[in-house]
């Protein structure tokens, strides 16, 4: 096995991820500062530091096996999946040059054909992958998985997630105020509660006015970021047909194209960065039936004939 020099990587779409989420970091940061302010008056610094830092939480090998258990809800192997799981893990990096060890097995009791990459080390598969397809279809699955890594997108996706938490529990109990001053509106609208929310609105207004361009950047960053998602999963494919999975790989994509026919709950095969956690579809996997036009552009999963579409030029040059 030849190890490649150069093990991990960050391509564009990993930076786009990060970039694109730059608004919420640093409406993240302004929160942090706000309360740290409040709360440790004389060493408020201390605060922000410790929050800046915190993101390397994601890399930690104990943290990401709490991340994997719960919020993910996956588990270890048992022997018998980790024997089929194994031989083909070593086949998958040893065509591509990378150290398997750096990274840990999963499993997640679904029925739904899955698989996922998520912080810096974690690769799971659902069961249902496990019992359904065959050892070069599953190989093609993990090359895929494993492209998320070495480029980046599994750990710039949950990291980003992680620094605009602050923004999203922001903009979470702004909205819950606004459901609960309109349930007291329609309860007994005084003049008052008509006065109140005239004024709040008007300041809003205002300040979305004053900041339009913050504004306009908050309200497309979710559809940017999604494309940008989309790229990942691509690139991803692309991964695993230059490791030499290109056909296996096809073999699932139209084998879950055929389930969303006959209207069966399809999943794609590999979810991007941190899977289940907040900002992926976390579900995050294209999934059978119709989607609106809102659901086709916030999809972190391009559909599958776009991807065998991208997949066609690369098979036929093999």
């Amino acid at each position: 096995m030849h190890l490649a020099k150069r093990q991990r990587g960050v391509d564009t779409t990993a930076v786009g991820q990060l970039l694109l989420q730059l608004p919420l970091f640093l409406a993240g940061l302004v929160i942090v500062a706000t309360l740290s302010r409040l709360l440790f008056p004389g060493v408020h610094w201390l605060g922000i530091l410790l929050w800046l830092a915190s993101g390397t939480m994601a890399f930690h090998r104990p943290t990401e096996r709490v991340l994997a258990r719960h919020l993910l809800n996956l588990r270890h192997p048992t022997p018998g999946e980790l024997s089929r799981l194994e031989p083909l893990w070593r086949e998958v990096t040893a065509r591509t040059g990378v150290e398997g060890r750096a990274y840990e097995l999963w499993i997640e009791d679904s029925d739904h054909l899955n698989a996922l990459a998520a912080a810096g080390h974690i690769v799971g598969v659902t069961r249902l992958s496990l019992e359904r397809l065959s050892d070069g279809q599953l190989a093609a699955v993990l090359a895929h998985e494993l492209g998320h890594h070495v480029r980046g997108h599994a750990w710039s996706l949950i990291l980003g997630q992680w620094y605009a938490l602050p923004g999203r529990f922001a903009w979470a109990a702004v909205r819950g105020l606004i459901r609960l001053v309109a349930v007291l509106v329609r309860e007994r609208m005084s003049f008052w509660v008509a006065a109140l929310l005239l004024a709040v609105g008007a300041a809003g207004l205002a300040v979305a006015w004053e900041y339009w361009f913050l504004t306009l950047t908050l309200v497309a960053a979710p559809y940017l970021l999604a494309a940008v998602t989309r790229r990942t999963e691509l690139r991803a494919d692309h991964h695993a047909v230059a490791a030499g999975f290109g056909p296996m790989l096809a073999e699932v994509l139209h084998m879950m194209q055929a389930e969303e026919r006959e209207g069966g709950h399809a999943t794609a095969t590999a979810l991007s960065g941190c899977g289940k956690t907040a900002g992926a579809d976390p579900g995050s996997a294209v999934r059978g039936g119709r989607r609106s036009l809102s659901g086709k552009l916030l999809s972190s999963h391009p559909d599958y004939h776009t991807r065998l579409h991208h997949l066609a030029p690369h098979l036929e040059r093999r």
